[in-house]
Formats: C-alpha cells, structure tokens, sequence
C-alpha cells in the first residue's frame, strides 16, 4: 500500500521558519509520478495547491500568496519531498499535505487528480 507521509508539524510565531518533509512508501510511484505537490486546507476552506514540482525537469509552481517565502523541492534519490517555509504568517495556518499524480502539467492545482495525497500535518503560525 502507498502512502505519502509528512512530517514536521509546528507552532511558531510570525515570521519564523518551518520545513515540512514528505516520505514516500513505495519506490513503484516515484519512478511513475512527476508532479509532486503540497496542498493546505484552513478551517472552513477549500483545499489549495500551493507549490508544486515536476520531478522530471524540476519546474516549480507556487501559489502567489507563498512565492518568495516557501520553497519546494525534491530529493530523488531519497524519495522525499520538502517545504522550507519562511516568513510565516497567521494566514498560512492549515493543515498541510503532500500529494502526487503521474503527469506534471496545467491541471496540478486539482486535488481531485492527485491518486495519492497524505493525511496532513498541521501548521499553526500564532496571531
């Protein structure tokens, strides 16, 4: 059975640093799945794509609200993928979770394409 893990919840105050790592399971979809992703959801909102990577060449994605602050990326050889989140704010509070699908293109921000997506870990950046 495949399953995505994150680690690394936190409780910090604004303008600190967390990182967020995602582990994967099974060797099987890290060689078939390109697009690696982190979503969050906040209580009371939809799920949303903040950065995504393509495996394949490296292209990033991320969501206008993250970028310059949160950097994803991606170690091949060890199966997992990061989250280094600086500068957080009390609006970045949610649970965040990592997710893959096989195909690294336009659609990455619907959740509903991702086959596996981890149960989440939850950030809390104090107001």
């Amino acid at each position: 059975q495949v399953q995505l893990q994150e680690s690394g919840p936190g409780l910090v105050k604004p303008s600190q640093t967390l990182s967020l790592t995602c582990t994967v399971s099974s060797d099987s979809i890290t060689t078939s799945h390109s697009a690696w992703s982190w979503f969050r959801q906040a209580p009371g909102k939809e799920r949303e794509l903040i950065a995504a990577i393509s495996k394949t060449d490296g292209s990033t994605y991320y969501q206008d609200s993250v970028k310059g602050r949160f950097t994803i990326s991606r170690d091949n050889a060890q199966d997992t993928v990061y989250l280094q989140m600086n500068n957080l704010k009390p609006e970045d509070t949610a649970v965040y979770m990592c997710g893959t699908k096989p195909v690294y293109r336009g659609d990455i921000w619907k959740p509903s394409l991702y086959d596996y997506l981890g149960q989440g870990t939850q950030v809390t950046v104090l107001s």
